[in-house]
């Protein structure tokens, strides 16, 4: 199985195009000792040639064009992307499908619940009935025992949803409450080789049911939005919690590396890198703390074989 990070930031990508922050700053003035990153992204293979692409940033086209197997290369238009899943109805997740209308139809696999929202609230797979028919809804199931499935195009993985505790949108209609679906975490199995990948780029809570699919796998690659709780207050950013916006902390009792530690088994690696996160500058104290947790950062353009 091939993975490649197209985007390993959260919304707004690093340096955020409005925002002046230490890090954000330091990158623009060649101080920082940091890569600049696009929004959360991810794209799965077998083979190499028909992939599976997971959420489609704002950021999709300047991603697609930095990795080659996603490009037109049989016809005079094609594209290596065999289907599409949707991980939630974030705005930093699905606004790509926008960019991507020359090309419909697209299979797009969601849950039910996002599918709401970005048919209603955010009416995305409505807007591009008027290119070539749009989008092909192929629901995600969610139900314990029933959550597992196999996309046709590349029938080598297996995908098994998993429902997360975070928050819907702004505009979804459940926002103050969640409901299963509004958000997932992905377990992706090899079933040649065996290995497998749980994907969870918002997970905001580490919940009972998650910790087989966790322990199991050979790759994590989850939520690393934040460092403390209230970073964009210490930032001087933002007015909310981390865990108001459905992010778990990194640091602290109960943090995401305290959880890490506990897991003996998979590889570490965080996504979805908020552009206040101290972990973002390679010579900081926090990032130091990572690498002795064994932990890694992904980065733009990281590929990851199991």
């Amino acid at each position: 199985m091939k993975i490649q990070i197209l985007g390993s930031a959260a919304g707004g990508g690093f340096p955020q195009w409005n925002c002046n922050c230490h890090n954000c700053h330091g990158l623009r003035q060649g101080t920082l000792n940091a890569r600049p990153r696009t929004q959360s992204s991810i794209a799965v293979s077998a083979d190499g040639v028909s992939w599976i692409l997971f959420n489609t940033s704002p950021d999709i086209r300047a991603q697609l064009e930095s990795f080659a197997p996603l490009q037109p290369a049989r016809n005079v238009r094609d594209t290596g992307i065999a289907a599409i899943v949707l991980m939630d109805s974030q705005i930093d997740h699905s606004t790509g499908l926008l960019m991507l209308r020359e090309g419909c139809p697209h299979d797009v696999w969601c849950t039910g619940r996002v599918h709401e929202d970005l048919s209603q609230s955010f009416p995305i797979f409505r807007m591009l009935e008027h290119w070539n028919g749009g989008l092909n809804w192929n629901p995600i199931p969610v139900m314990p025992g029933q959550s597992s499935f196999v996309i046709p195009q590349v029938p080598e993985l297996t995908l098994t949803a998993v429902p997360l505790t975070s928050s819907a949108p702004p505009y979804s209609p459940h926002r103050a409450d969640p409901h299963p679906g509004d958000n997932i975490g992905m377990l992706i199995s090899d079933r040649r080789s065996g290995k497998s990948l749980f994907y969870a780029p918002g997970l905001g809570v580490i919940e009972p049911h998650l910790l087989p699919y966790m322990e199991e796998s050979d790759c994590l690659l989850v939520d690393g939005t934040i460092w403390r709780d209230d970073e964009l207050i210490h930032a001087g950013v933002g007015t909310k919690l981390g865990r108001d916006m459905g992010h778990l902390s990194l640091s602290g009792q109960g943090g995401m590396i305290e959880f890490l530690d506990s897991l003996e088994r998979p590889r570490k690696v965080l996504i979805h890198i908020n552009n206040t996160n101290p972990i973002l500058d390679e010579d900081s104290a926090e990032r130091a703390e990572l690498e002795r947790h064994g932990i890694e950062v992904s980065y733009d353009g990281m590929s990851i074989e199991l």
